[in-house]
C-alpha cells in the first residue's frame, strides 16, 4: 500500500468520490484528474452542480467520461437567489435532461452567507432560499431522484421538515456538521452523510463518524475545496477518498479494506450506480 501525507493512500477495493466540483477546477487540472483516477483507485465521482452552467459543463464531462463522471444537477445555495426566469430555465432543462444525471443537487441552504452577513451587521432573508429549495425538492419527488443537501447546523432541521413535507427518503446531507438531536433524527429517516479529508484533523467529524449508522455513510472530497492539517498546499484529489477510509476505518476500528468496501457499497446503493 502506498502513502501520503502520512496516510494509506491506495486501498483492495475502489472507492467513490461521492461529492465534488468537477467543473470549479481549471481545464487542464480536471482533465489530469480524471485520467489520474484509475490508478489512484477511485472508480468514480459524483459530479455536483452550481448553477445551469455548471450543469451543462458536468453534463458533457460526463458524456466524455461515461461511467467515470455521474453528474447531479442544481443550484448552490451560497450565492443569490437567481431572477425567477433564470430557476425556471433551470428547472426545466434538469427535466429534459433528467435521464443523464443520479441526483438533484447541490441543493439547500445559506447558513455561511448568512452567518456572515450576520457577522458583518447586515441581514440574509431565508425565505426566498426557502421557497427556491422547495421547488427543486418538488422537481425531486416528480422525478424520483435523490438529492444532493448543503445543509449543515439548524439549517439540517429545515431541511428535514421539508425532505418529509415532500416524501423524499433518499437524501445525502454532504460534508455535515449537527447538533445531537439532528444526528438522530437524521440516522432514524435513513438519510446518508458523506466524510471529507477533515475527518482525518477534525474532532467535530471524528466524533461524528463514531455515531452515525455505518450504513448510511460515504466518502467525498468537495473539491476543489482546499483542506489543512497534513493536506495544506495540496490540491484536493479524488484520491484523497482513500485518506477518508483509512480515517474512518481508525475509528471503527475495522481494517482500510473493510471500510473503503462499506463506503463504496453504500454510495453505489444510495446512487444506483
Amino acid at each position: 500500500m502506498s502513502c501520503v501525507l502520512g496516510l494509506p493512500l491506495e486501498v483492495a477495493n475502489p472507492l467513490i468520490d461521492a461529492h465534488i466540483h468537477l467543473d470549479l477546477y481549471d481545464e487542464v487540472t480536471r482533465e489530469r484528474l480524471l485520467q489520474e483516477l484509475p490508478e489512484s483507485g477511485v472508480e468514480a465521482v459524483v459530479a455536483v452542480s452550481m448553477h445551469l452552467a455548471s450543469s451543462r459543463l458536468n453534463l458533457a464531462l460526463a458524456q466524455r467520461h461515461p461511467d467515470l463522471v455521474f453528474p447531479a444537477f442544481g443550484f448552490h445555495p451560497e450565492q443569490p437567489v437567481p431572477p425567477q426566469e433564470e430557476t425556471n430555465l433551470l428547472l426545466a432543462w434538469i427535466r429534459e435532461h433528467s435521464d443523464n444525471m443520479i441526483a438533484i443537487g447541490e441543493i439547500g441552504l445559506p447558513y455561511y452567507e448568512r452567518k456572515e452577513a450576520l457577522e458583518q451587521g447586515a441581514g440574509l432573508e431565508l425565505e426566498p432560499y426557502v421557497d427556491l429549495l422547495e421547488r427543486f425538492l418538488l422537481l425531486a419527488s416528480q422525478l424520483d431522484k435523490p438529492v444532493v443537501l448543503h445543509a449543515v447546523y439548524e439549517d439540517a432541521d429545515l431541511v428535514c421538515d421539508l425532505l418529509e413535507r415532500h416524501g423524499i427518503a433518499k437524501a445525502h446531507f454532504h460534508w455535515f456538521k449537527g447538533a445531537e438531536h439532528t444526528v438522530r433524527r437524521m440516522a432514524e429517516r435513513g438519510y446518508y452523510i458523506s466524510f471529507t479529508p477533515d475527518i482525518v484533523y477534525e474532532t467535530e467529524i471524528q466524533e461524528l463518524a463514531r455515531r452515525y449508522p455505518p450504513e448510511r455513510v460515504m466518502a467525498e472530497t468537495d473539491g476543489p475545496w482546499p483542506f489543512e492539517g497534513p493536506f495544506a498546499g495540496h490540491i484536493t484529489h479524488p484520491r484523497m477518498t482513500g485518506n477518508v477510509a483509512a480515517a474512518w476505518a481508525h475509528i471503527q476500528g475495522i481494517s482500510t479494506e473493510k471500510a473503503a468496501a462499506t463506503l463504496y457499497g453504500n454510495t453505489r446503493r444510495f446512487y444506483g450506480i
